[in-house]
């Protein structure tokens, strides 16, 4: 299985979830791969500041092959997840061939909602070459207690995919986690931020009828 983390848009705190989504598969037994696809390279970067011993293997593969290299690498592992560069439609296209599900971050504003009609885009172009890419949208960065509008839960209405009903807060775990080069399921893995991170993984596993280790 291959979840690629995709958006267009920069700044919804895509690395962060990758890496965070990474940690929670590999912390179940499975094998994981997080493929850093972005040439800023967020996640290599991250990874070269850890000094704990890694839980999943990271690589930077940040071409328009992807697609077609990937396969070549992905089988030596039980789930990878792709790190996707932002702003590239040559980069995000491949990572979305390469993928079985793309995950779409999204800010809790309207505003950003609309701005994922190119990812959207580019996803339903890349279903008329491989047809079985499912997709989902996840709220990202969620300020504290607030409620999602109504105005934004409309504004995906626009769209083919859906909204999944798990959603992950902005929190300063994520960022004093990152700052090691661990993830909040390493350093509060009984947290919030921790829990929210297992709730989207069980719905992406649902979405793409994944089985984890035993």
């Amino acid at each position: 299985m291959i979840i690629g983390v995709l958006q267009q848009k920069g700044g919804v705190g895509k690395t962060t979830l990758a890496l965070n989504l990474a940690a929670a598969y590999a912390k179940e037994g499975l094998k994981v791969l997080l493929v850093d696809a972005d040439p800023q390279a967020s996640s290599l970067t991250w990874s070269s500041v850890r000094e704990a011993k890694p839980i999943f293997a990271v690589v930077g593969m940040p071409k328009p092959s992807l697609h077609k290299d990937l396969p070549v690498v992905a089988k030596d592992y039980d789930l990878v997840v792709i790190d996707g560069a932002p702003q590239t439609r040559e980069l995000a296209r491949s990572a979305i061939l390469a993928s079985d599900y793309v995950l779409i971050p999204v800010q809790p504003s309207p505003f950003d909602v609309w701005s994922c009609s190119e990812i959207v885009s580019l996803i339903t172009e890349a279903q008329q070459f491989k047809s079985n890419i499912k997709a989902g949208f996840v709220i990202n960065r969620k300020i504290g207690n607030t409620v999602i509008g109504r105005d934004v839960k409309q504004a995906f209405e626009q769209f083919p995919f859906p909204l999944l009903k798990s959603h992950i807060s902005q929190r300063v775990a994520f960022a004093e986690a990152a700052a090691q080069g661990l993830t909040v399921i390493e350093t509060a893995p009984d947290s919030p931020a921790a829990w929210e991170i297992y709730g989207l993984t069980d719905l992406l596993k649902t979405a793409t009828n994944e089985r984890t280790a035993a």
